[in-house]
């Protein structure tokens, strides 16, 4: 079976996006941690590239997913805007958009939609880290925005759904490949 390399983003001394007291840092922690229990439940490998809260520079955490040979790296955030409630949904980062990450991409937004997140869809990040220097498919995918209450209803709300969809769309992935 496959091995996944899930990447809670930030950590330590890095909160990532903060709203209201919500540390982006504390919220994909649970989700990365859920996520994996959900994909070990149904028989696949996980690595996590931290299960408390540090800190670890992106290229530390694609070195550790390059080292287990993972064959898929899942790098879990939150999103925000420059103003509360400007924006909504759910969006994944690729490297490009051919390819076994944009599948990745694509089973992960789709099951995130059906748990109620509006599709900001799939895009193209070539210039970070986590997306050209793993050695693995990788997604980074951004679980609605921190500073939008509606999103954060889903996820507190639906946390258990949150997690599952985006197993599920993991799941799909290795599945049909």
């Amino acid at each position: 079976m496959a091995l996944v390399v899930i990447d809670a983003g930030h950590g330590g001394t890095d909160p990532g996006a903060t709203y209201g007291g919500r540390q982006e840092k504390e919220d994909v922690l649970a989700l990365a941690l859920a996520v994996g229990e959900i994909l070990k439940q149904n028989g696949v490998e996980v690595y996590y590239t931290r299960t408390t809260d540090i800190y670890e520079s992106p290229t530390r955490k694609v070195q550790e997913g390059n080292a287990v040979s993972g064959d898929y790296f899942v790098s879990i955030h939150r999103n925000s805007s420059p103003y509360p409630n400007q924006y909504s949904g759910v969006e994944s980062l690729v490297y490009n958009r051919y390819g076994e990450a944009a599948r990745l991409a694509d089973h992960i937004n789709s099951r995130l939609v059906q748990v109620g997140f509006e599709n900001q869809g799939v895009n193209e990040r070539p210039d970070l880290v986590v997306l050209n220097q793993t050695q693995m498919p990788a997604v980074l995918v951004e679980v609605g925005f921190i500073n939008t209450e509606e999103d954060n209803e889903i996820l507190d709300t639906r946390f258990h759904d949150v997690a599952t969809a985006i197993a599920e769309g993991i799941l799909a992935t290795i599945w049909s490949a």
